[in-house]
């Protein structure tokens, strides 16, 4: 089981090298975290836009262009649907975005020709490595999915799970999160979070331990637990998932932790056919790179359940 982005990326090598196709790739940050990619043997990337401005950055961070394949697309949404047709085609195993506009780049995801849609509803996942937890986490929904129905929420845990798998979490443990422990009619989230457990003790959610609701501190720390009389929660202490009630609360989890804590993370985006790495502007290199190992594990996941 992978507990750390160390060992994610031991995983990664052990696997065949997987292909990285990244739409209009002219930008520096996805430049820099495309060429540590390739040094670290986690993927080979396809680099689609203007082929002259990627060659420009690529010198200033003495990257040899010539290691990589570059085609040359200057429209931005050319470009896009350009780089998501190589994964759709299977010439490529993961897709990322680059230069260009959230709107657009999802909008090639979902195209009906080219794109990666399923059909389900997408959804936003990120990994933590947080010191002080011995074990990665899981969170969702922080980024993409503003105010999950109960479906949803299953969809959530169900795309979740397979990252967790991926990632070597057998049987992961999630914890659908409230403010308190005990259902509440009054608070509506309590009762989809025990809805969740109870689709999952029925069978109806599978291959995980599913409690709750439950708060983050009884979730993540048995002291808690035992404090609050909550040893007897099926997940006390031990989440690997953490299911968030809506995108506030799940985003403003995610940015204390990322701003406040010395620690790693990734991203990926869920509910395509193939591992979508949809990064912020403002993440780091090493954030972008564990997104592409994150993803390259899932993309071998979903290569052997083909």
């Amino acid at each position: 089981m992978s507990k750390s982005f160390d060992d994610l990326l031991w995983q990664v090598n052990a696997c065949e090298k997987k292909k990285l196709a990244v739409a209009v790739a002219q930008d520096k940050a996805v430049l820099e975290a495309v060429k540590a990619a390739k040094e670290r043997n986690i993927a080979d990337s396809i680099l689609v836009g203007d082929a002259d401005k990627i060659r420009e950055i690529a010198a200033s961070l003495s990257m040899n262009p010539d290691d990589y394949e570059i085609i040359d697309v200057k429209d931005i949404t050319e470009a896009s649907l350009t780089a998501v047709k190589l994964v759709h085609d299977g010439k490529a195993d993961m897709y990322m975005k680059g230069l260009l506009d959230t709107k657009t780049f999802l909008k090639s995801v979902l195209d009906k020709e080219v794109g990666l849609r399923t059909g389900k509803p997408l959804s936003h996942v990120c990994v933590f490595e947080i010191p002080g937890i011995d074990r990665l986490l899981f969170l969702s929904d922080v980024a993409f999915m503003p105010y999950p129905t109960l479906e949803d929420k299953k969809c959530i845990i169900e795309y979740t799970v397979e990252i967790a798998k991926a990632c070597g979490v057998e049987c992961p443990k999630v914890a659908p999160l409230a403010a308190v422990e005990v259902v509440n009619p009054k608070m509506p989230v309590t009762v989809e979070a025990a809805e969740l457990t109870r689709m999952n003790e029925e069978g109806e959610i599978t291959g995980c331990i599913v409690d709750g609701p439950l708060s983050l501190d009884i979730a993540l720390y048995k002291e808690a637990a035992e404090e609050k009389g909550a040893l007897n929660r099926k997940v006390a202490g031990d989440a690997d998932i953490l299911v968030f009630p809506d995108i506030h609360a799940g985003n403003l989890v995610y940015k204390s932790i990322v701003h406040m804590v010395n620690c790693q993370n990734g991203n990926i985006l869920t509910g395509t056919k193939a591992p979508v790495i949809l990064t912020s502007r403002s993440d780091d290199c090493e954030t972008k790179v564990n997104s592409i190992a994150l993803a390259a594990v899932v993309a071998e996941e979903l290569n052997k359940n083909k």
